[in-house]
């Protein structure tokens, strides 16, 4: 066979022939079933409809004839399609279904799948997947394919431009327990994505889906991903997964976002999550909830670094990195009294350049800016925009540190009304 046989579209090879090498017909190709895992790629067998129903034949047992058959050869056994096997059928479980390219960083649907006979270790030829197409050509082809002859056929796609997605960059979603193939995908590829691209690709997905993708994904990954998501659609992923999963998830969300999160949920529905996250998170978040959504206490976070007023820049350092928080939300220290009174406040920047026995106190602002737990969410959006902050301090009614409302709180509930 020649190693320079041009692609072969799905859409075409189905329906071939399949013979024996007397030329006895045996079947027609039905699917092709493609390997998983270390083999993912490679074409494991053909399956073709016989007299007998679906067989399976490996492909190292079929060849490209001249003619445009597929040739058993001597050796070929087939055997019934049992329905267990761990494959992706290409036509069954591929085309027309949703998948994540993960190098465009969007959701397409599959329209045709490309094929190539390649040299198998020089003695023999390998079937592989190449590419999966996802533009007009394949969906030309598609519909098109048993009206009009072959070669008119390609020659009037051929003038649709090709949009291709190599095989390695593709992620499959399994999503349907009863399916009969059960698919080992890694999803490392699309864990490296930001979590903003993740959640544009979460919108585009079937419900089902979406779960799907959300419970592949490291529970910190998915925490960040469902922060970045509209609060309807993470009321939708949370109810769609199970409490402990659920709970993992959300003990990893910044606890002002869980909060919020929560507060939509049915309460039973709540409390079933609650009871499966741990003491320490689940009292962070039990106490957000106690306060209005739209206060400053309802919208800010517990987690922030506060330092005694009398603390070096070495203090403030060591606590930067004994915080277990996202430190990139951080951009202040604060300066407390014993008592938790809120006393100073230190710009990151200002205290990462300063000299480590350099007082903390010398570099706290001169003035700086707080509100009060009660204050509305509108007087909150307010002082961000009056002062240009970056974080405000939310302190209670004797003036100590209870909370730190972040510049993204306030744009996500901005966002949410429409601004």
């Amino acid at each position: 066979m020649p190693e320079t046989l041009p692609l072969q579209t799905l859409t075409a090879v189905l329906g071939t022939p399949i013979t024996s090498v007397t030329g006895r017909l045996r079947g027609r190709l039905r699917d092709v079933a493609v390997a998983t895992g270390a083999e993912a790629g490679r074409v494991a067998g053909l399956v073709l409809k016989s007299r007998k129903g679906l067989e399976l034949v490996p492909a190292r047992d079929v060849r490209w004839t001249p003619g445009g058959a597929l040739e058993l050869r001597p050796e070929a056994v087939l055997n019934p399609l049992r329905g267990d096997e761990n494959f992706i059928l290409l036509r069954q479980d591929l085309l027309d279904r949703q998948i994540i390219d993960v190098h465009g960083r969007k959701v397409v649907r599959v329209n045709d799948v490309n094929l190539r006979w390649q040299p198998d270790d020089g003695s023999a030829e390998q079937l592989c997947v190449m590419e999966v197409e996802v533009g007009l050509r394949g969906a030309m082809r598609r519909l098109l394919s048993g009206a009009i002859p072959r070669p008119a056929l390609e020659r009037l796609v051929a003038k649709f431009p090709s949009r291709v997605i190599p095989w390695n960059f593709v992620d499959v979603i399994e999503v349907d327990p009863a399916r009969r193939v059960k698919l080992n995908i890694e999803h490392e590829r699309l864990a490296q994505l930001h979590p903003s691209d993740i959640a544009d690709i979460l919108e585009e997905l079937a419900p089902a889906e979406r779960a799907a993708v959300l419970r592949a994904l490291d529970e910190e990954v998915a925490a960040d991903t469902l922060e970045e998501v509209e609060p309807r659609l993470q009321k939708s992923l949370v109810q769609a997964l199970d409490s402990e999963t659920a709970a993992g998830i959300v003990e990893e969300m910044d606890p002002s976002a869980a909060a919020d999160l929560l507060a939509e949920l049915p309460e039973e529905r709540s409390e079933a999550i609650l009871d499966e996250m741990g003491p320490e998170e689940r009292h962070e978040v039990e106490e957000l909830l106690e306060f209005r959504e739209d206060s400053a206490a309802g919208r800010m976070t517990t987690e922030y670094i506060a330092v005694s007023r009398a603390a070096a820049v070495a203090d403030g350092i060591r606590a930067l990195r004994e915080f277990e928080g996202d430190p990139e939300t951080i951009t202040e220290i604060y300066l407390t009294e014993p008592n938790g009174s809120l006393q100073g406040v230190v710009p990151l920047a200002r205290m990462v350049l300063a000299r480590p026995e350099t007082r903390m106190e010398i570099l706290a602002e001169p003035r700086f800016v707080t509100c009060r737990a009660d204050q509305h969410e509108n007087e909150v959006a307010e002082l961000f925009d009056k002062y240009n902050l970056r974080a405000l301090p939310v302190v209670d009614a004797g003036g100590r540190l209870v909370g730190v409302v972040e510049a993204d709180h306030v744009i996500a509930f901005l966002r949410a009304r429409g601004y």
